[in-house]
């Protein structure tokens, strides 16, 4: 089976059916950030750059970003003292930077995304990790960003 009928099936069941024309890969982006489903969030949507890289590739690229740097926070939260884990909050704060970078141009709203939420949300969580000097995580599961559609 191929990686993108894999992304199709795992979209399919996690409910994400496509809305007001929109891709369900970009539907499905939402449903699994929502869920604290990262990874998963980042993958669905990878499947949908890669498939059409014009257009909107920026800012797929931004938000997949923005997804990559909760991948770090999340792993983290999880594992702090991990030789590796433990070391996430650096790449985190450059991949908030970098989605802010792609997401930017799109503010103040993107195919149904307040992006201006988006990008605030990306700059404080990276000012926060850069003023404790790398040693704290914003992230918590009890307090975990929801992004909505319109």
């Amino acid at each position: 089976m191929k990686k993108s009928d894999r992304i199709r099936d795992f979209v399919r069941q996690f409910g994400a059916e496509p809305a007001a024309g929109r891709d369900s890969r970009y539907v499905g982006y939402f449903a699994c950030f929502n869920a604290g489903r990262y990874y998963e969030a980042h993958d669905v949507l990878e499947d949908l750059w890669l498939a059409e890289p014009g257009g909107d590739g920026a800012f797929y690229k931004g938000l997949i970003q923005f997804a990559g740097a909760f991948v770090h926070l999340q792993k983290q939260r999880a594992r702090p003292t991990h030789p590796k884990d433990g070391r996430r909050l650096g790449p985190a704060a450059r991949l908030f930077a970098l989605a802010a970078r792609n997401l930017a141009p799109f503010a103040p709203r993107h195919l149904g995304l307040d992006v201006r939420a988006v990008l605030e949300l990306a700059g404080a969580h990276e000012a926060e990790i850069v003023a404790s000097n790398f040693t704290h995580n914003p992230w918590h599961p009890d307090h975990a960003p929801q992004l909505t559609l319109h």
